[in-house]
């Protein structure tokens, strides 16, 4: 026997079942340095079927300033993708209801009020002046950035307008000297200062703020995007996961029934490849995760089912190679030229089966929207981590083990 191979085997299996501990397990986050730089041990953000979040109903209003169009409706929505985004919420679902409608859905335990006030506020900016005239809008804007003052500490929103806004602005504030222009954030106003003098560089500011973080978020706001038209908040709701909770466990079990039947069958048809293919198939579940966790994607009902085809495809790979294996041995050749022959003939399917379902998972990205797109990266990440396990780790490990000598006998692997 080999005892360093033997005592490499030994090292990855305790690595493997202590990353699946730590994956599974939440104690693990509290074990010093392992909790801190083991990233699988972090939660995969869930989307909104499976843990829920708020529903918001937005609805478009005409005004003297700006009329509601079709054009206006696809830049509001533009808009409100922008500025969730901006605020991190995973996979946010935003779609046009009628003529002048938009549902917002964001998934996360949010307060559905909190979620208006700090993702889908209207945020609609106006300066007035004193005879009710608007000088310019948020339309206008070209960036807001929120800041300290550093002498006075107060928190302002330092405001730059656009080449036509601040035009517009200079000109309100040249006709406007000694008269005060109102500053109007959702029909709001914030504070009315007098112009001592006019304003030709097109800047601004708002102040009045109690903290830092309420600034960002009016900043955030305002600078994702000026909302082409007034918008009004029709409804605002907490929603439940699709599945509900007593469902969603039962497919949790149903799918880890699933797994060990998958694990249990590949051990007794194909014996001690079985059981290598059943550890790479484990690596292959760290791997999906860790890129899961490092991507930040969302995990949705049709992101499980993508995974659960990658893995049943990641199976069928190995398969291949084992039934090319068992052929090899039949024939007569050594344990290490079956292995190496095996591989080399189950390659051909194994990247034709793969290549193809990759090129699905690419057009579905690319002409599909929202669940669909969420299936076609969860497939896809499936699909190259399952190669690279089916050819890289499973043939390392059955080399490993081969030099190994634990297992010498041929009928231990299938023939």
């Amino acid at each position: 026997m080999k005892w360093n191979k033997i005592l490499i085997l030994a090292g990855l299996v305790i690595l493997v079942a202590l990353a699946t501990a730590a994956a599974v397990t939440p104690a693990f986050k509290n074990i010093p340095y392992l909790g801190k730089y083991l990233p699988l041990i972090k939660d995969v953000t869930l989307g909104l079927d499976l843990q829920g979040g708020v529903h918001v109903v937005l609805e478009a209003k005409d005004t003297p300033e700006a009329k509601v169009t079709q054009e206006s409706m696809q830049q509001l929505m533009a808009v409100i993708q922008r500025r969730v985004d901006q605020f991190g919420v995973a996979e946010p679902v935003i779609q046009q209801q009628g003529r002048n409608r938009l549902i917002v859905e964001i998934a996360g335990r949010i307060d559905p009020e909190e979620a208006v006030r700090n993702l889908v506020k209207t945020a609609y900016l106006e300066f007035k002046t004193m005879d009710g005239k608007t000088v310019v809008t948020g339309a206008d804007l070209k960036d807001a950035v929120e800041s300290r003052d550093p002498v006075s500490g107060q928190v302002k929103v330092d405001l730059t307008f656009n080449a036509a806004g601040a035009k517009k602005f200079a000109d309100a504030t040249a006709a406007n000297v000694g008269k005060p222009i109102a500053i109007i954030l959702d029909g709001k106003v914030l504070q009315s200062p007098v112009v001592e003098e006019p304003i030709p560089n097109g800047k601004a500011q708002i102040t009045g703020y109690e903290s830092l973080e309420e600034a960002h978020n009016i900043a955030v706001l305002l600078r994702s995007g000026a909302l082409p038209v007034k918008v009004e908040v029709v409804e605002n709701r907490a929603v439940g996961p699709a599945l509900g909770a007593d469902s969603l466990q039962k497919s949790k079990h149903a799918g880890l029934v699933g797994v060990l039947a998958i694990l249990i069958f590949m051990i007794m048809y194909y014996r001690v490849p079985g059981l290598v293919a059943d550890f790479a198939l484990l690596i292959y579940a760290l791997i999906v995760l860790a890129i899961y966790v490092g991507m930040n994607v969302t995990m949705t009902l049709p992101g499980i089912a993508a995974f659960l085809l990658s893995l049943g495809i990641a199976v069928d790979a190995n398969v291949l190679i084992f039934e090319r294996l068992k052929e090899e041995l039949r024939a007569g050749k050594s344990l290490r030229s079956a292995i190496d022959a095996g591989f080399k003939r189950a390659f051909t399917a194994i990247f034709d089966a793969n290549a193809t379902t990759l090129i699905a998972a690419v057009v579905l990205y690319f002409f599909g929207t929202g669940s669909v797109r969420g299936f076609a990266i969860t497939l896809g990440i499936g699909i190259v981590a399952s190669m690279f396990t089916a050819i890289t780790v499973t043939r390392w490990l059955l080399h490993l083990l081969a030099g190994s000598g634990l297992v010498r006998n041929v009928r231990a692997y299938g023939a």
